[in-house]
């Protein structure tokens, strides 16, 4: 299977799918996009999806957009190692703490909101205390199910589609300043999966985009 990834090094959309890819120990080519430059919004980009947000996945010669979509289909058509559990209240279990992130939190964090926050006249230190807020919010009702759920990872002793979306939400709190404090079950999954060499590869500054100030 040719996989290429449109994707940017900040992303946390295709942050989710980098992972996800890697772990199903795929191989795949990174085309990366500049969203500070606006490549996502040139006519190009926009024929591969009409949305012009990443992430995009070309699959031989077919296009798939938005993250869990992509994260469900790799699930689909590489069943190992599952980013789903077994049963269907686990399942469930899982794509809910994945989509209180994809859903919840990271929307109204996104490059877009904060570029329209911006044009309203909200003021850097405003715009990241936005970005803290839901975050905290969205991190307080993750937790108590870690708590529940977790044995090492978001849910369970093995990674899945929660810790994928779990993860670059974490890169972004820390980014942000969120103190993470008082969430000491998703800083023991983030320290775990700081060691798992899918997620070490994923990271944003191991991208061929990245930029280190």
């Amino acid at each position: 299977m040719q996989l290429t990834l449109y994707s940017a090094w900040r992303s946390s959309a295709a942050y989710r799918v980098r992972i996800g890819l890697n772990l199903k120990g795929l191989a795949y080519d990174i085309a990366p996009v500049n969203l500070v430059a606006n490549q996502h919004q040139e006519p190009a980009f926009a024929a591969l999806n009409p949305q012009r947000l990443l992430p995009a996945l070309e699959a031989d010669g077919r296009t798939l957009t938005q993250s869990l979509a992509i994260l469900e289909w790799l699930d689909e058509t590489v069943p190992e190692p599952p980013l789903l559990p077994a049963g269907a209240f686990d399942r469930a279990a899982v794509r809910t703490m994945s989509l209180i992130v994809a859903s919840d939190i990271h929307p109204v964090n996104n490059l877009r909101i904060l570029r329209a926050l911006t044009d309203l006249g909200v003021d850097e230190p405003d715009r990241e205390a936005w970005i803290r807020r839901w975050i905290t919010d969205g991190f307080t009702a993750l937790e108590t199910m870690i708590v529940d759920h977790g044995k090492g990872f978001a849910f369970g002793g093995a990674p899945s589609l929660a810790d994928c979306c779990l993860i670059p939400q974490v890169y972004n709190a820390e980014r942000f300043k969120t103190d993470l404090t008082p969430f000491p079950a998703i800083r023991a999954v983030a320290a775990r999966c700081a060691e798992h060499p899918a997620f070490v590869a994923a990271h944003p500054n191991n991208q061929p985009d990245a930029i280190h100030a």
